[in-house]
């Protein structure tokens, strides 16, 4: 079996032309952690390759190289790569993620291309994957991938990690393609985002756009369910904390304390992007120069700029202002012994980087929107036994974890001119403690450890998803219970209403019966071995107007009434609500818009299907929270179902109503379905030989589950037909004619 591990670039660098090409592996923290991942799995690699080869030769050359190293290149042609990469992905996805809503692009062309690469990479796995294989995507450009791959895998178990912000709702919901983009992220099993704050963005996203119900971590779509968690990302802690031991790096570091002297050094390390909130640290620091004038000469800022897009407008505009903000610095402080800023516009080797960190005094890490930050903790793990201090923006993803960090607000130049006072001020037995109480956190949250944490929970989600399927209804398990069903000499069927029998409508009125369901009820009926009951929250004036001609038992108000041989009786008392009651519920009424009120005779109904998702969850806690302890006082329960909350008498269920139904009578066939939560006590209340099956969720108390409500009427469909009782023993003749019956039924379902 093989893990797949998919993402935009393969961590290879392949450079060359006409079949003569060099390859040499790139060594990212992504890379790095999945190379040591622990896993029984074969690991393989999916992504481009890092180069345009137009020619089919080269492709073949290139494929077969990369081939001996477990990767597997998706080839893109250079339009490709302007449209879904520098386009879509860098240029409408990145900056709406990062909250600079003034630089996304939408344009359509990149919208196509991005659907077009994604397809690409889909039929690149596809031709790959086989069952008992998993797939791992990483990160936004490919967030269509788990969705198209659902389509054509149902069973395959998919994971994907999301490595940049995640935006709030309010932002998400400008991108046209929202609905689009969140679809194809819930085709995976499992979903991890950095921080939990991501994670609640995006529920709520899905919550509001989708009009899906998260419950807790969990959204069921179909026949599966989507988890999602927060997994900060961590580093190789033990290469970086032991890096002074290197001898290359031990020489880089005696460079580097040569080259910045006897100066206090503060590092700040970036790739150039309006993200990174470089010039708001450059006048942070021009600030502290302007009212610290004992800091003179004592004090340099090298600012190492890694070059990025700089041929894009955007950047190539940020670059121009950032030399001309460290111009204007050196400009006016710098002397002929002492520069302010250090300017290094190009990348480092990772050992002369490593000695950077060691030696440097203070690391200003202040992204405005970051989705971790690995510089912050490479800064920290570097120091060994010598002092530092990180100042680290509050809007980065690590910024949850190194508390001990001075934190800041990236955008408060004056935020920055006192964090860096402070720093310089600190003493160094307090640097070392700050330092060692994050290092202790950086030494266990590794990215060894976080791979392993995703693998270890996508297993689990696909575990869990693997035994939802076993619930689900097939032609085959059709088949069994129909067969059942006909061996049956008394059957009864429990059927609750809105949200099986019916759709669920927004609003509750409208939930009438189609003729299509009323006729289904009939033919079911007409079977004198049938005992059918409508066993429903709803109240029995609406039942008896609704259902009240058929030969149908119904148990209303969750059996607070109930119906035989075409009488209505009554369990318990009209309940005589009290004001304070009603003024609480009609106060969230008021205070929650498209939410109503049901009064029935001994139940109130507090619905909010219609309100805005996360509004609506809110009301019904705050509800819950403000009547239990006037409930419990008043011996009154409090019933939380789709979309609804229920005040009721405890004394009646709908288990209530299964106990008195099979003391009356013995069945040796019961079937039951239904779709909310009320429903989960009709379902433990059965006996063990009982057909239980849920609609839409799963239910730990089903035996089998259907994912539609659109799916019930045509399952009690398949019950109606031709019937063949038990047949008799040493009746060849009948055992024959009802093993063809069957086989007949079976052919049918497929």
């Amino acid at each position: 079996m093989k893990l797949y591990i998919i993402a935009n670039r393969l961590p290879v660098k392949v450079a060359g032309t006409n079949g003569k090409f060099a390859f040499s592996r790139s060594e990212g923290g992504l890379a790095t952690g999945l190379d040591s991942l622990q896993t029984s799995y074969e690991k393989h690699w999916i992504g481009w390759p890092g180069i345009c080869a137009n020619e089919e030769k080269d492709q073949q050359e290139i494929n077969e190289k990369l081939q001996e190293m477990n990767f597997h290149p998706v080839f893109l042609s250079e339009k490709q790569i302007e449209n879904y990469y520098e386009g879509y992905s860098n240029s409408t996805i990145w900056p709406l993620c990062h909250y600079f809503y003034a630089y996304t692009l939408y344009k359509n062309c990149f919208w196509q291309s991005y659907q077009q690469v994604n397809r690409l990479f889909c039929e690149e796995i596809c031709r790959l994957v086989r069952p008992g294989d998993k797939v791992w995507i990483q990160d936004y450009q490919l967030m269509l991938l788990p969705g198209m791959l659902r389509k054509i895998y149902p069973e395959l178990c998919i994971g994907y990690f999301h490595h940049i912000p995640f935006p709030s709702y309010e932002l998400f919901r400008i991108l046209p393609e929202r609905a689009e983009i969140l679809k194809g992220l819930l085709g995976a099993d499992f979903i991890a985002f950095h921080t939990h704050d991501y994670m609640r963005h995006f529920i709520s996203a899905v919550e509001r756009v989708l009009h899906l119900d998260f419950k807790l971590d969990e959204v069921q779509i179909n026949n599966w369910v989507t988890r999602v968690e927060a997994l900060p990302m961590g580093i190789n802690y033990e290469s970086y904390h032991k890096a002074s031991e290197n001898k290359e790096v031990h020489q880089a570091i005696e460079r580097t304390r040569k080259l910045f002297g006897e100066h206090k050094l503060i590092l700040s390390v970036d790739r150039l992007d309006y993200s990174k909130g470089i010039l708001h640290r450059l006048r942070g620091f021009a600030t502290f120069l302007e009212h610290h004038a004992e800091y003179h000469g004592k004090v340099t800022l090298a600012m190492v700029i890694v070059p990025s897009r700089d041929h894009v407008g955007s950047y190539a505009e940020l670059k121009t202002k950032i030399d001309e903000e460290i111009g204007s610095i050196n400009g006016r402080y710098s002397t002929m012994n002492w520069t302010p800023v250090c300017y290094f516009y190009h990348g480092f080797s990772l050992e002369e980087l490593t000695a950077m960190y060691y030696v440097a005094d203070i690391a200003l890490v202040t992204p405005l929107r970051d989705g971790m930050n690995l510089v912050a903790k490479e800064y920290v793990a570097t120091k060994c036994d010598n002092p530092g201090v990180l100042i680290l923006s509050e809007m980065a993803g690590a910024a949850v974890e190194l508390t001990d960090a001075i934190q800041i607000n990236p955008n408060d130049t004056e935020q920055i001119e006192n964090a860096i006072c402070q720093a310089l001020e600190m003493p160094e037995e307090e640097q070392k403690q700050r330092l060692q109480r994050m290092q202790s956190i950086l030494s266990v949250q590794t990215v060894n450890k976080w791979a392993a944490d995703f693998v270890n929970e996508l297993n689990a989600t696909c575990m869990k998803n693997d035994m939802l399927r076993k619930k689900r209804i097939v032609a085959a398990t059709i088949a069994q219970i129909k067969l059942k069903y006909n061996q049956a000499k008394q059957r009864l069927i429990l059927l609750d209403y809105d949200g099986t029998l019916t759709a669920l409508k927004p609003r509750p009125e409208d939930a009438q019966p189609t003729p299509e369901l009323i006729s289904i009820l009939q033919q079911l009926a007409s079977d004198p071995a049938n005992h059918i009951v409508i066993n429903s929250g709803r109240d029995h004036f609406t039942l008896e107007k609704w259902l009240g001609s058929l030969p149908v038992s119904m148990a209303a108000e969750h059996g607070a009434f109930y119906k035989e041989n075409g009488v209505w009786h009554k369990n318990i008392k009209k309940i005589e609500w009290g004001a304070g009651i009603l003024s609480i519920l009609q106060m969230f009424v008021d205070r929650t818009p498209r939410s109503h009120l049901e009064v029935k005779e001994t139940a109130l109904a507090w619905h909010y299907r219609e309100s805005d998702a996360w509004l609506g969850t809110l009301r019904a806690q705050q509800l819950v929270n403000t009547l239990i302890s006037l409930c419990t006082r008043q011996k009154l329960q409090i019933l939380q179902g789709n979309k609804v909350i229920e005040i009721k008498s405890p004394d009646c269920n709908k288990g209530s109503e299964v106990g008195r139904l099979l003391a009356n009578r013995r069945y040796d066939f019961v079937i039951a379905m239904g779709d909310d939560t009320t429903d989960e006590d009709m379902f433990q209340a059965l006996p063990k030989s009982a057909i239980a099956i849920k609609i839409g969720s799963v239910s730990e108390a089903a035996n089998y589950h259907l994912s539609a409500q659109s799916d019930v009427l045509p399952f009690l469909r398949s019950l109606l037909g031709k019937q063949k009782t038990a047949t008799k023993e040493g009746s060849i003749k009948n055992r024959l004619t009802f093993a063809f019956d069957f086989l007949k039924d079976l052919l049918k379902t497929q």
